[in-house]
């Protein structure tokens, strides 16, 4: 019914690309932050200006991972080192935490601006699950996760939450280290072996493997279904609905 392995008794499911359509929020704040930052640091250094590419850079450096990894992630891709900086700094600033700022106030603006839609195939699962008993979590590196659920009006269908703010004040590494989704099955009573996780990004497949979950659900949103195996999918859906 649900395409699930026996045994299974909990559903960890991450948000963005998951559940909301907020891949296309994200990359227009992430484009418009670092091509922002790599422009003023080509002048300073005197060098070609390269920007991001929210598709390839998206993918490979950001896509899955907490903001601030994301940040350095890109950054050591294109060989710059910024200092951490600390969580006040003021959006824009060269620093990780600047940079991050920033593209937290792009987002929110965007978000406000036009609002997200959830993906009815993922709604319309994600209700199946609860009708067959079985339990529910988001798990996201986002720090708006709140705010996202609640323009997409589906914040009911989850009964715990794991995310940026609570990753932080618990010291949880993020994906694709495999802890924020062992703190969801932890909360839920449950033991990973008996819970699965649904994820479009590589670093969260990859977290739910390294976990040593029941069983991980790949969802294929931009065409890396093959990449979604080889980082430890078990199967690889283009939406949850395909699963019913």
């Amino acid at each position: 019914m649900l395409g699930l392995p026996d045994g299974i008794i909990a559903c960890l499911f991450d948000m963005d690309g998951v559940i909301t359509q907020t891949a296309k929020v994200h990359d227009a704040a992430w484009k418009e932050m670092f091509d922002e930052f790599l422009q003023d640091w080509s002048k300073q250094h005197n060098e070609k200006f390269v920007p991001f590419d929210p598709a390839r850079d998206y993918d490979e450096y950001v896509d899955g991972k907490p903001r601030l990894e994301g940040i350095e992630s890109f950054l050591e891709s294109r060989g710059i080192k910024l200092p951490e900086g600390q969580e006040s700094d003021k959006p824009g600033t060269q620093t990780v935490y600047g940079l991050g700022n920033r593209k937290n106030d792009l987002f929110l603006q965007v978000l406000k601006r036009d609002g997200v839609q959830a993906y009815d195939g993922s709604v319309r699962y994600v209700k199946a699950v609860r009708e067959a008993g079985l339990r529910t979590a988001i798990v996201s590196s986002s720090a708006n996760t709140v705010a996202v659920l609640q323009a997409a009006g589906v914040a009911d269908l989850f009964e715990v939450r794991v995310d940026h703010q609570v990753a932080e004040e618990r010291n949880l590494r993020g994906k694709p280290a495999p802890d924020t989704f062992l703190e969801a099955a932890k909360m839920l009573n449950t033991a990973a072996a008996n819970a699965v996780v649904y994820e479009d990004a590589l670093a969260g497949v990859a977290a739910g493997k390294a976990g040593h979950f029941g069983f991980v659900v790949g969802v294929d949103r931009v065409g890396q279904a093959e990449q979604l195996h080889a980082h430890g999918a078990d199967v690889v859906v283009k939406d949850l609905a395909d699963l019913l």
